[in-house]
């Protein structure tokens, strides 16, 4: 075996060394903070028809816990693969380019089984990515004009666009497709909670940067809209 003393050679065994030890522990860590979900059913006691009757917008939500099974569904109906062995998604895309991306904040004994904090969806895996602790709910409600109705909600859901994903193809005209897409999404989780039993809000009000920071997101996602889910009061 050779040893380097001195010299370039040695610096970069050094920093060989040290790159791939922070590439393992990185991997360790992003499988310690992954949670797989419950797969998603395809079939539910409510119709679409009576969905679409029903569903109002909800501002006060009841503190009862979400399942594993409502964060499933929900994730699945804002952003789920639903084709078999393709990439396909719920909501509509202009070019099927997806760029939206779907974070949930919840505070502790909010939902069955995760601990307070922000999740990232990876819709490959039909997976939550934990990448910050603690609860957020008030500092969101804060960031969104001081609408402190939000925080009463176990699950809050924050729609993101990363525009440079649609508009390579579209220029300009994909911030549009970007938003429409988000309407998409934003319907298909009202008629999913709906579904379930339970109620979402809507917020469009607040500050992009602050809830930005809030959410510890790169700088590329774009707030577009929050969510806040929970059982009806």
């Amino acid at each position: 075996m050779t040893v380097y003393r001195d010299g370039p050679l040695c610096y970069i065994s050094i920093w060989l060394f040290f790159r791939k030890s922070w590439a393992e522990a990185r991997r360790k860590a992003r499988e310690e903070a992954t949670m797989k979900l419950p797969q998603p059913r395809f079939e539910g006691n409510v119709s679409l028809e009576t969905a679409i009757k029903v569903r109002r917008t909800v501002r006060s939500f009841a503190p009862d816990t979400l399942t594993l099974g409502d964060l499933s569904q929900l994730l699945w109906a804002a952003q789920g693969i639903t084709e078999d062995r393709g990439f396909k998604r719920a909501a509509a895309s202009g070019g099927a380019l997806y760029p939206m991306d779907i974070y949930g904040v919840l505070g502790e004994k909010c939902i069955q089984g995760l601990q307070a904090g922000i999740y990232h969806y990876e819709p490959n895996d039909h997976a939550v990515i934990r990448s910050s602790d603690g609860d957020a709910r008030d500092a969101l409600a804060r960031a969104a004009l001081g609408q402190m109705w939000m925080a009463g909600a176990p699950l809050n859901l924050v729609l993101t666009a990363e525009y440079a994903r649609i508009c390579g193809k579209y220029g300009e005209r994909g911030v549009r497709y970007a938003m429409i897409e988000a309407g998409h999404v934003g319907q298909n989780i009202f008629l999913q909670a709906e579904a379930r039993g339970l109620g979402a809000g809507i917020v469009g009000a607040f500050h992009d940067r602050e809830v930005a920071q809030v959410l510890k997101i790169p700088r590329s996602h774009e707030p577009l809209l929050i969510m806040p889910v929970g059982y009806k009061r």
